[in-house]
C-alpha cells in the first residue's frame, strides 16, 4: 500500500507548487503562500486525521470479521476490500509532503549558514528516535492493557479479538496533544532576522545608511518567509 502513500505526496507536491502557492501568495503577500510553520501545522492536522481514519477502518475490518463469524480465525481471509486502507495511506502520503519538506525548508532557512548539515542531520535522527518510541509504546500498551487471561489491545495470536482501533485513537490523542505543543511553540517562535546586502552608501528614506541592513534597523522586509 505504500504506493498510495507515495503517489499522493508526488501528487501533493505538484499540486502545491503549481495552485496552492500562487493562490495562497494572492491571500497573504508571501512569496511561499504560507510559512514553514503554517505548513508543517497544516501537516500535523492531516497526520492526524489518517490516524483516526485508520481506526475506523479496523472497526470496519472487525465488523466485517464478526459479520462472517471469523473472529476466532485470524489466518482466515475477511471478506473486505483492501481498498479500505487507501484514504488513510494517501492521507499520510499527503501529511508528508507538507511536514517533511516544511520541516527541511524551515532548518535550512532558520538554522545558521555553519550548521544547516547538522540541522538536517537532526531532523533525520528525530525521525529514528520516533521509530524507538513507537516501539515502547507498542510495549507499553502491551503491560498496562493486558488483562487477566493474558490478552491485551495487542494479541499477537488474534488481532480479531484485539482493540487496535484503540491504539490508534491513543496515537490520535498524543497527535493532538502534541498539535497544541507545537502551536504553543510557534505561537512564540521568532524568525531569525535577514540581512539585506545594499549598494555601499544606499539612501532609504532621506538619509545615507551603510551596505547591510537588517529588519530590526526599521526596513520593512517583505516576503519574509
Amino acid at each position: 500500500m505504500s504506493v498510495f502513500t507515495i503517489t499522493s505526496m508526488l501528487a501533493t507536491i505538484a499540486l502545491y507548487d503549481r495552485f496552492f502557492i500562487p493562490a495562497a501568495r494572492r491571500l497573504t503577500g508571501l512569496d511561499r503562500g504560507i510559512t514553514f510553520l503554517h505548513r508543517m501545522a497544516i501537516g500535523f492536522v492531516i497526520s492526524t486525521l489518517a490516524t483516526l481514519v485508520a481506526g475506523f477502518v479496523e472497526v470496519r475490518r472487525k465488523g466485517a470479521a464478526a459479520a462472517h463469524g471469523l473472529l476466532d480465525h485470524p489466518h482466515a481471509v475477511i471478506p473486505i476490500s483492501v481498498f479500505w486502507l487507501v484514504p488513510q495511506y494517501s492521507l499520510h502520503g499527503i501529511a508528508e509532503a507538507f511536514m517533511s519538506i516544511g520541516h527541511l525548508e524551515f532548518f535550512y532557512d532558520q538554522a545558521p549558514e555553519s550548521m544547516r548539515s547538522s540541522a538536517a542531520a537532526l531532523f533525520w535522527t528525530s525521525i529514528s528516535m520516533g521509530n524507538y518510541l513507537s516501539s515502547f509504546l507498542v510495549t507499553l500498551v502491551h503491560k498496562f492493557t493486558a488483562g487477566p487471561d493474558g490478552d491485551n489491545w495487542l494479541p499477537d495470536d488474534n488481532i480479531n479479538r484485539g482493540k487496535l482501533e484503540n491504539f490508534y485513537w491513543l496515537i490520535t490523542l498524543l497527535q493532538v496533544v502534541n498539535l497544541f505543543y507545537y502551536l504553543l511553540c510557534a505561537k512564540f517562535y521568532t524568525f531569525k532576522p535577514v540581512e539585506v546586502q545594499l549598494p555601499a552608501a544606499t539612501k532609504l528614506h532621506g538619509k545615507v545608511v551603510g551596505d547591510k541592513l537588517t529588519k530590526e534597523d526599521g526596513f520593512e522586509l517583505e516576503n519574509r518567509v
